[in-house]
């Protein structure tokens, strides 16, 4: 069964909550973003991870990746 992305703000998370459902702290999960493994994207001075993304670098990391 596809899944589907949820739409809106739902779609996109924040740092505390990508630290959460990664179970690693701020420094770690900035080092991802900044090693460039997970995207995110600006918005004025809040960096926001898509679900899509977290979604993508998990499946990378376990090698999963179609």
């Amino acid at each position: 069964m596809a899944r589907t992305e949820p739409a809106g703000p739902a779609a996109l998370l924040t740092v505390p909550e990508v630290m959460a459902r990664l179970k690693l702290g701020r420094t770690a999960v900035y080092e991802l973003i900044r090693s460039g493994r997970l995207s995110s994207l600006t918005i004025g001075r809040a960096r926001r991870v898509p679900v899509s993304a977290l979604r993508d670098f998990i499946a990378n990391e376990t090698g999963e990746a179609a």
